[in-house]
C-alpha cells in the first residue's frame, strides 16, 4: 500500500528536501505541498492524502488551527506535525487539536518513516524530547502532582494491558492479535481508557497515564 502525504510548510526549500527523503521509500509518495494553513486545508480537500506532515508557524492560518479544520474533513488524514518549535504549549496544543504524532525538524529520517508508518497503522508517535515536554506542559497545568493525583474511574486490568500496548504506539488491529481479542473489542477498551482518563485522542491518554504513574516511558529512539 502506497501512503499519500501532504507537505505544508512556508519554506519551499525545506518542502523540496522533505520530498526528496520521502520519496526514497517505495511505498511513501508526496501528492500535494502547501505553503500556508488555508492552501493546506485546500489541498487536502482535493487530494486526500492519508498523512499531513504540517509545521506549525504558517502564514494566513496557524498549524493548530489547520489541525483542527484538516480534521473536520471526511476522510480524516491523519497529522503529523514536524516543526522546529518545541515550546511545551504548542506542543501540547498541537496533541490536543488531534496530532498524531510530533517530530522535531532534524530528526533521522529513519524517524519520520517510521512515525509515518506507524501513524499510518493508526498508532502515535512522540519523540522523546516532545513526550517529556509534553508531560511536564501537562503537569504545569494540572498543578503538577495534583494531576497524578486527580479522582478518575480506575483502569480495569484489561484496559491497563491494552494502556501498556498502546503507549507502545500499537494501532488497534496490533493490539487485537497480540490479546487475542476482536479489534472492535480492542477499539471500544481504547475509547473507555481515553474517556475514563480525559483525554482527547490517544496521544494524550498515554501522556496522562505517564503522569498519573499508570505507565512508563521508556527512553527509547522513540516514544510511539
Amino acid at each position: 500500500m502506497t501512503i499519500r502525504i501532504l507537505l505544508a510548510d512556508d519554506h519551499p526549500i525545506v518542502r523540496e528536501g522533505l520530498r526528496a527523503v520521502l520519496e526514497t521509500q517505495p511505498d511513501l509518495t508526496v501528492v500535494a505541498e502547501a505553503a500556508n494553513g488555508e492552501e493546506t486545508i485546500a489541498q487536502a480537500r482535493e487530494t486526500h492524502p492519508d498523512i499531513v506532515l504540517l509545521d506549525l508557524e504558517m502564514p494566513v492560518l496557524d498549524g493548530v488551527e489547520a489541525i483542527r479544520h484538516l480534521l473536520e474533513l471526511e476522510p480524516k488524514p491523519r497529522v503529523i506535525v514536524f516543526t522546529a518549535f518545541d515550546n511545551d504549549e504548542r506542543i501540547l496544543h498541537a496533541v490536543r487539536a488531534g496530532a498524531r504524532g510530533y517530530l522535531l525538524k532534524g530528526a533521522p529520517r529513519e524517524e519520520i518513516f517510521q512515525a509515518i508508518r506507524v501513524t499510518m497503522e493508526g498508532g502515535s508517535l512522540l519523540q522523546p524530547v516532545v513526550a517529556s515536554k509534553l508531560l511536564r506542559q501537562i503537569g504545569q497545568q494540572g498543578g503538577g502532582s495534583q494531576i497524578a493525583s486527580y479522582p478518575y474511574e480506575p483502569l480495569t486490568e484489561r484496559e491497563l494491558e491494552v494502556l501498556r500496548l498502546l503507549a507502545q504506539g500499537m494501532p488497534n488491529k496490533e493490539i487485537a492479535a497480540r490479546l487475542v481479542i476482536s479489534e472492535r473489542t480492542a477499539k471500544f477498551h481504547v475509547s473507555s481508557i481515553m474517556n475514563k482518563l480525559g483525554a482527547t485522542n490517544r496521544t494524550e491518554a498515554v501522556a496522562l497515564a505517564a503522569q498519573r504513574g499508570l505507565i512508563t516511558l521508556q527512553g527509547d529512539p522513540s516514544w510511539r
